[in-house]
């Protein structure tokens, strides 16, 4: 096949050139630059010109190209430092090109494109028909560049590819080849000791030598379902992990910088290319990041001071000619190997013991066994010559070639040697396509305990699930039945118990909210519930705040510690008058299923409120005395009661406090000390005719500030236990 590369020189392009080189492919280059600054792999031809040369459509038509690739995303030919001003070049090149190919070539042609396309975080892999969410000029850049690829396939017929490589990673060279995470991180780590590493950011990276495999089975396939693929690999890995695995192999002192960004988890899904070609990466990771630790280490002063990579004349020869001595060293160690072959055979003609052995056959037979069938002929070709060579020590060459037993002992020798050759070719080949399959089935194993496992954490997902499900009614009922059971007094907090049970957590708190600004807490079941204080401004919880207006239930998914990990709001009509908070919550808590859960609980326990409120509005007039503040001795030991009941449970804070005044002062004593109390305070009678104030969510040390100024208004108080006031349950 003809196969036209197109782009500028990096290591990628040259993987690709010796790839389709050792297939058998002619491969043709189109290098973009006129100037010939850049360096490649040898090809059959090339071509410098730029793109938007007048001969570029002589180029397509004289190659004849039966595929083309564009390096697109990884042409080199363009300088992304300076991103606007490259914008515009690659993307009128890139019509250009499509345009004489349309025009002279109806073939095959491929765009490979990148992940920087996506951008944000993504719970699974990111598939095909994911739309654009890339940042930069660049990322916009290389989307556009697909759409018109996409425009010319559907518009003109054309059969074109875009690939998506999802961060694709080599082992640099020099410097100049620093361009992909891994090696900028083992750069840094050498530079200064610190590798920076984001720590939310997850994605899959993609050795080169797998990128080139995928590549080339576009290139040999004759039938594609889809006109886009993404290839990516199982090597998911986060930053932080990578630099962790960068700092073990470097094997120097350094250490890890982790910072937070905007990037979250973005993976290319690779399961169309998996499943309609069956190809899976090959690279390891561990592997490669050492391999690459160790030359970047061992060519140190390139990487750091920009050195040009010295090599011996020797050296620079055999990287030169490799390829050719490679070839030939076969046919050489033959060649060498023929000369004490021909002396044995010298040797045993006309010796009694030795007459019947025959060292060419050996000979032959070797070269088949070790090298295959190609070796084999050309030992056979040598062998007959040594043979004719020592026949006509007594013979002349005409008797040699008109002996038949010639002919009879050339075709054993070659019948024999081609058939042994032929057999270890094709054994080599099993050997080979069972070791290929060998790692393709451990790589399914591999796959499918990693099925297995996330089906196992669904399984018991769903287990729970339907445990919690089994149970819910009971809850529900539980919930209901327990709350009207309870004064109303006493309802709000058992709310809080019930809620910590439920969503099995000991962090639950519930505000009271008291204008459109600001909520006062009212009962909450730990220190840790209890941390945002007894009053908060909850407009300011950008987020929360957010979320109660919609009358949805908030999830703090970026885990901050300044606020609750779920909150939801309890209503009367539109208005908010109570937030439930709740702290302690496991990860697998923190779903859509758990948040729907709260948000029923949510509207029985406001029902509960709003029916217990409604009562304490009906009774009102019985609950106060004579339009004062001050509670009737019976409702106030009822609501004493609730609090000290809630106190020995540690669902609330407070104190009771009796102040020393007359009967016939408590009208008074209501009308100064109104001022001076909180709306979440109460003041009432008890049995024995004496006069207390209530003090919610007030410590003892708190409420030293309201009997102060109970003294400088001419009022004694003292703090009493709330035990020794309360004579019925």
């Amino acid at each position: 096949m003809n196969i036209l590369l197109v782009g500028g020189s990096c290591s990628l392009i040259n993987s690709m050139i010796l790839k389709l080189r050792k297939e058998g492919h002619r491969v043709c280059l189109l290098t973009g630059d006129k100037y010939r600054h850049n360096k490649y792999e040898r090809v059959f031809e090339k071509y410098e010109f730029s793109y938007d040369c007048e001969n570029l459509n002589d180029i397509l038509e004289s190659v004849n190209a039966d595929v083309t690739i564009l390096m697109g995303a990884f042409d080199t030919n363009y300088h992304w430092d300076g991103e606007e001003r490259e914008t515009v070049p690659f993307i009128s090149h890139l019509v250009n090109i499509l345009v004489s190919y349309s025009m002279t070539n109806k073939k095959r042609l491929i765009f490979l494109s990148s992940d920087e396309i996506y951008n944000g975080n993504y719970t699974e892999d990111i598939k095909e028909e994911e739309p654009f969410s890339g940042v930069g000029i660049r990322a916009g850049a290389l989307s556009q560049a697909e759409n018109i690829c996409e425009n010319f396939r559907v518009n003109r017929g054309l059969d074109i590819i875009t690939l998506r490589l999802d961060h694709l990673y080599n082992i640099p060279k020099e410097r100049k080849d620093v361009n992909n995470i891994c090696a900028d991180m083992c750069l840094n780590c050498m530079c200064d000791g610190h590798i920076k590493a984001k720590t939310d950011h997850t994605f899959s990276l993609l050795y080169e030598n797998d990128a080139v495999e995928y590549i080339y089975q576009f290139i040999k396939t004759s039938n594609h379902k889809y006109s886009l693929y993404n290839l990516s690999s199982n090597d998911v890995v986060s930053e932080v992990k990578l630099a962790a695995m960068i700092q073990k192999a470097m094997e120097i002192e350094s250490n890890i910088v982790a910072f937070s960004d905007s990037n979250g988890r973005c993976v290319l899904s690779g399961n169309r290319f998996e499943r309609e070609f069956g190809v899976h990466a090959f690279g390891n990771l561990e592997k490669n990041i050492k391999d690459m630790v160790s030359y970047m280490k061992k060519h140190e002063s390139v990487f750091l001071k920009g050195d040009d990579l010295k090599l011996s004349w020797w050296k620079k020869l055999y990287e030169k000619w490799k390829w050719l001595i490679r070839t030939l060293f076969p046919f050489f160690e033959n060649l060498v190997c023929f000369v004490p072959f021909f002396m044995m055979n010298n040797r045993t003609v006309g010796s009694e013991y030795f007459a019947n052995l025959d060292p060419f056959l050996l000979y032959v037979l070797l070269f088949a066994i070790v090298y295959g069938q190609q070796q084999a002929t050309f030992s056979a070709i040598l062998a007959v010559a040594g043979y004719m060579f020592r026949q006509m020590y007594t013979r002349s060459s005409f008797e040699v070639l008109i002996d038949y037993n010639t002919y009879v002992w050339i075709a054993q020798l070659f019948i024999l040697g081609l058939v042994v050759g032929y057999m270890r070719d094709q054994i080599r080949i099993m050997r080979l396509e069972s070791q290929e399959l060998e790692e393709h089935l451990h790589r399914q194993i591999v796959n499918i305990q990693d099925i297995n496992e996330s089906n196992v954490r669904v399984k018991e997902v769903m287990e729970q699930q339907l445990i919690d499900h089994k149970d819910s009614i009971g809850k529900i009922y539980s919930i209901t039945a327990g709350l009207e059971q309870r004064m109303p007094d006493e309802v709000i907090f058992y709310a809080v118990e019930m809620l910590g049970k439920l969503m099995k957590t000991k962090d639950v708190a519930l505000y009271n909210v008291v204008s459109k600004d600001y909520a006062r807490i009212f009962s909450a079941s730990s220190q840790k519930a209890r941390s945002l204080g007894n009053s908060i401004r909850y407009r300011e919880m950008t987020d929360i705040y957010d979320a109660l207006k919609e009358q949805k239930v908030y999830i703090n998914k970026k885990m901050d510690e300044q606020y609750p990990l779920m909150a939801r709001g309890i209503y009367e009509g539109e208005e908010v008058q109570m937030i439930v908070m709740m702290w302690g919550l496991s990860w697998e808590k923190m779903t859509l299923g758990q948040a729907n859960f709260l948000t029923v609980v949510s509207y029985l326990i406001q029902n509960a409120v709003l029916r217990a409120q409604r009562y304490m509005q009906a009774l009102e007039e019985k609950r106060y005395s004579q339009n004062s503040r001050i509670l009737e001795p019976e409702a106030f030991e009822s609501l004493v009661q609730a609090y000290m009941k809630a106190k020995l449970k540690n669902l609330v804070e407070c104190v009771l406090i009796k102040v020393d005044v007359q009967n016939s002062e408590y009208q008074k004593t209501d009308e100064q000390m109104s001022g001076y109390m909180r709306d979440s305070d109460y003041m009432g009678m008890l049995p024995d005719g004496n006069l207390y104030v209530l003090l919610t969510n007030t410590t003892r040390e708190g409420a030293v500030i309201v009997q102060d100024r109970f003294e400088k208004n001419g009022y004694k108080t003292e703090y009493v236990e709330m035990m020794s006031v309360c004579h019925r349950e």
